[in-house]
């Protein structure tokens, strides 16, 4: 953005500049329209003239130089701009993204919490129907007998999560 802010200041200065050689050109045109249809043949009438026409010459090519350098820095503030604003569509989308991944691990996290008080529940309910048999069981054996398949699978594989890690493969790469 100070880029930007820089680059419209430059070109502020430069379209300012612009009016003044213009100006001055059309002063300079007039001087020498003006000498041209003053009759007579003074010396210092047609050196003044000679020298307004080079003055005239070399302004126009300043003012078509400053021209061309106008729309070239006007073309790349646009640029800018323009690359601002995709970088901000894609942040807010990123941004979208991101809100919408946290919802959905809070929505998993609260299915998990709830999946978690079921099972503890169904143990209890198990471990207090179950307490009067002559063996002891496992709160595993319990879950797997009572659950359906669905939820002894869960089960499962909640019990497979909790045992050590394995390591992690690391390869070496030759550069």
């Amino acid at each position: 953005e100070m880029q930007v802010d820089e680059l419209q200041r430059l070109l502020a200065g430069m379209e300012k500049e612009h009016r003044s050689l213009l100006v001055k050109m059309k002063a300079g045109e007039a001087e020498l329209e003006r000498l041209r249809s003053v009759e007579g043949d003074k010396l210092a009438q047609q050196d003044r003239s000679a020298e307004l026409e080079k003055e005239v010459a070399m302004l126009r090519e300043k003012i078509h130089h400053l021209d061309d350098m106008l729309k070239s820095q006007q073309r790349k503030v646009r640029q800018m701009i323009e690359q601002l604003q995709n970088s901000k569509t894609v942040i807010q989308a990123k941004d979208a993204v991101i809100q919408e991944l946290k919802e959905r691990v809070a929505y998993l996290e609260a299915e998990n919490l709830e999946m978690h008080d079921r099972i503890e529940h169904l143990i209890e309910k198990q471990v207090s129907r179950g307490g009067h048999s002559s063996r002891t069981r496992s709160k595993s054996e319990y879950v797997s007998r009572s659950l359906p398949p669905a939820e002894q699978s869960f089960f499962s594989r909640s019990k497979r999560l909790t045992g050590p890690k394995p390591l992690p493969l690391i390869r070496v790469v030759e550069t």
